[in-house]
């Protein structure tokens, strides 16, 4: 049987030691145990801490853990891996040099690139995110319209400029990522870049960049002169 955190010595208990002696004092497996909250049958909280880091292999790896992951170890329902997913994620946040890209004005590629790198370090796949910006180039909003391997088909210019009108926006910056690292364009990301610029003087939503983030590093079609405001 597990012994439980309520049956610990106050002195030994995660939440208790974390406000003597404050959250940089905890080890991996209290600040884990906190976010768990208690524990079953079988273990304790800190002991499915434990089970969690030892999965993937220390803290340092956690942020490559996901749901169904977490749910594969016993004692982790859904609310304890949406409660340490949702803590991953805000502090994947606070260590993102653009925290929120809303309101910003998108004056150069950097403050892209700075920005989606972060959300899509760890992507397996391709994704396709295009950016809403006003009249002054400011922020809209974001949004996800692909994920998967990239090309016109799954791409379609119908989804990119609907969203478009209904945001109000007068300007689009393409953005997706190559899992491979490497930044160069490939026939289909030409095709599709040069399709959507051409839709976007037809519609009046111009198409400023269309940004590859790879591993460190990202290209622009702007930047390369392969389109032209």
């Amino acid at each position: 049987m597990a012994v439980k955190i309520k049956d610990m010595s106050i002195l030994d208990r995660p939440r208790e030691r974390l406000i003597k002696y404050g959250a940089k004092n905890l080890s991996d497996s209290e600040l884990l145990a906190i976010l768990i909250g208690s524990g079953n049958n079988k273990n304790s909280a800190k002991d499915l801490a434990n089970l969690i880091l030892n999965k993937c292999d220390g803290a340092s790896n956690l942020d490559k853990m996901n749901y169904n992951t977490l749910t594969s170890i016993d004692g982790i329902k859904e609310s304890r891996a949406c409660n340490i997913l949702a803590a991953i994620e805000l502090s994947r946040r606070i260590n993102n040099n653009v925290r929120d890209l809303n309101g910003i004005k998108l004056n150069n590629v950097e403050l892209v690139f700075q920005y989606y790198k972060e959300i899509l370090k760890d992507e397996k796949q391709e994704c396709f995110y295009c950016v809403y910006l006003d009249v002054t180039k400011k922020v809209i909003c974001d949004k996800l319209l692909f994920k998967g391997t990239l090309n016109y088909s799954l791409v379609h210019p119908r989804e990119v400029f609907k969203e478009a009108f209904l945001v109000g926006a007068s300007a689009i910056v393409c953005v997706h990522n190559h899992p491979s690292g490497n930044i160069k364009p490939s026939v289909q990301d030409i095709e599709i870049t040069n399709n959507l610029v051409e839709l976007g003087l037809i519609h009046g939503v111009k198409v400023l960049d269309h940004v590859i983030i790879g591993e460190n590093t990202y290209y622009s079609f702007l930047e390369n002169n392969k389109i032209s405001l």
